[in-house]
């Protein structure tokens, strides 16, 4: 599978027009309009994601890039419907629970996933991970903004990181078969940065107003340290999840949605783990 490529500094203007759009959405809706929007912009975020995901495991399925949205959003509207966080937390823990023991292994047979027999597997997946994260996103909103913001940024410091070190001194590919582009050496450097943004939030910002913090205050640095450790994994997992499922689809990106990122799900895709495994580890402090 061969893809036409693009020179490397007119893909990166067009990342940067893209990503400027994005903040000059974003960040009004972050800092200067009531949580509805926000909440509202997430949604829009998952069922994007969850159009992109139906065009994955069903190609050119019409139908599919209709109703599978759909379905995601009625799961959204009826768990809020219930009015029940256990209900909610329960979808919660489901996608942890994939994360922890099902996705290590899906992960370890590369490419040897014939579409045609996993299609209804990653069906329901896909049902159950996307409105978990949506959930997680806002359940961390309401603990706090800087708590929310805290934990995004350490997968995009994770990726960063990953991506310049890998680029500097990447000798040993991290999955050659998925995603050739990753190394160990990579992983580890993102993990070190993720490890000194940690440390930072803890000395810099008000103790309980991040995850780091308030397990660092609860539990001590070790354990605080090791929770950044599981959570930079499994932004990893995430974004190996993805590419891996987009090989076996045969196709470069989710989408075209973002010009110069792929799709909303390239973008998304260390969140997916991430945010889930973060809202239960907040709800434990």
């Amino acid at each position: 599978m061969q893809f036409d490529p693009i020179p490397e500094n007119k893909m990166l203007k067009t990342r940067i027009i893209t990503a400027t759009i994005l903040l000059a959405v974003l960040l009004p809706i972050l800092f200067l309009l009531p949580g509805i929007y926000l909440s509202a912009f997430f949604l829009l975020t998952v069922l994007l994601a969850a159009w992109e995901w139906s065009r994955l495991i069903t190609p050119g399925s019409r139908r599919g890039e209709i109703i599978y949205p759909i379905f995601c959003l009625m799961i959204i509207l009826g768990l809020l419907g219930l009015n029940n966080p256990i209900w909610q937390f329960a979808l919660l823990a489901l996608a942890v629970l994939f994360w922890f023991f099902n996705a290590p292994f899906i992960l370890a047979r590369g490419l040897n996933l014939p579409l045609d027999k996993w299609r209804y597997f990653y069906s329901i997946l896909g049902l159950i991970l996307l409105p978990a994260t949506w959930f997680a996103l806002i359940f961390l909103r309401e603990i706090g903004l800087t708590f929310l913001l805290s934990t995004m940024v350490l997968v995009w410091i994770a990726d960063i990181g990953a991506y310049f070190v890998g680029k500097a001194f990447g000798k040993h590919r991290l999955a050659a078969q998925i995603s050739p582009g990753k190394s160990i050496e990579g992983a580890l450097g993102g993990l070190l940065l993720c490890y000194g943004y940690a440390v930072s939030c803890v000395f810099f910002l008000p103790l309980d107003s991040t995850l780091f913090g308030t397990w660092a205050i609860r539990y001590g640095w070790l354990p605080m340290l090791l929770m950044v450790t599981v959570l930079t994994a499994f932004s990893i997992f995430g974004d190996l999840f993805e590419s891996q499922l987009k090989r076996i689809a045969g196709v470069k990106d989710s989408s075209h949605l973002l010009p110069g990122h792929g799709g909303v799900l390239d973008r998304v895709d260390a969140l997916i783990p991430v945010m889930p495994i973060a809202a239960l580890l907040a709800g434990l402090v």
